[in-house]
């Protein structure tokens, strides 16, 4: 638990499993406050789910291609969905019917959405090495902009702040600021691909995740949005490529902490100022 609960330690329960809601594989997941979630997967679908029963509660079609990534809104209201189709949709939770908005403009696979806080603007990421600054409500691009080799892999919105989180197979982490769509800051390259990234909540800190194989690379690094010159720390212990990384809410009993997921079937929690594996 996450939310700060500390109960009786002991023998680990049975994992709660329900049943298939893709007919292939989930490629996507992020959650919808406070008991939902919504999934994209290689079956061209999109649902949203429960995460306390399992229940579909809406499954959205409209791709042509596997769906690559998910994300919503901060009010959960929205859905948006990327596909390897090169574009972008977005679903009403209380509509049906089909997307309420296309963002098409990419040149290859969709990799990375983020929703600014305020659900006006949606920033979209490809393999084209280009971002995109969309108006949410009009389906209008309202910026391009393309890097060399800036093959996207991941964005993330600053909380409360005009500017984007990019994670990319260059190895290198930018910092765009959404209102210029210019990078603000690049922070020195890793040695491996980062294929994930995160923000803190209170938007001070920022986390990516590398590939990696046989223990070589593999690591999260914990950088400083104020301080731009270096990494905090470097969570080390994976064995493959860590797919993904998150900052943890922090419950009143719990110290600051970071999860990882990776390659080599594991999920690790980690003391965020220490870098200790818990």
């Amino acid at each position: 638990r996450a939310d700060g609960f500390m109960g009786e330690l002991g023998p680990c329960r049975a994992v709660q499993q329900h049943g298939a809601t893709h007919t292939h594989a989930v490629t996507s997941v992020a959650a919808l406050q406070p008991d939902l979630c919504v999934l994209g997967g290689r079956d061209k679908s999109v649902a949203v789910c429960s995460w306390r029963s399992g229940a579909e509660l809406h499954r959205f079609i409209g791709h042509q291609r596997e769906v690559t990534k998910v994300t919503s809104s901060l009010d959960s209201s929205r859905v948006f969905s990327a596909s390897r189709d090169k574009t972008v949709m977005m679903w009403e939770l209380h509509r049906t019917s089909g997307p309420s908005q296309h963002f098409p403009g990419h040149d290859l696979v969709v990799t990375g959405l983020a929703v600014s806080p305020d659900a006006s603007q949606l920033f979209t990421g490809s393999r084209d090495n280009t971002v995109c600054k969309w108006d949410i409500e009009t389906g209008e691009c309202l910026g391009r902009a393309t890097i060399s080799r800036n093959l996207v892999t991941h964005l993330c919105w600053v909380p409360g702040e005009p500017y984007v989180v990019q994670a990319s197979e260059d190895k290198i982490i930018r910092v765009w600021d959404s209102r210029e769509l210019q990078v603000a800051h690049a922070f020195p390259a890793k040695r491996h691909i980062q294929t994930c990234c995160d923000v803190s909540q209170d938007g001070r800190h920022c986390l990516s995740s590398s590939s990696g194989s046989a223990g070589e690379g593999a690591e999260a690094t914990l950088w400083d949005l104020r301080q731009t010159r270096s990494c905090l720390h470097e969570y080390q212990g994976h064995l493959q490529t860590t797919s993904s990384c998150v900052f943890l809410p922090r419950g009143p009993a719990l110290a600051p902490s970071v999860a990882t997921s990776s390659y080599d079937s594991t999920v690790k929690v980690w003391d965020r100022d220490t870098g200790g594996r818990g």
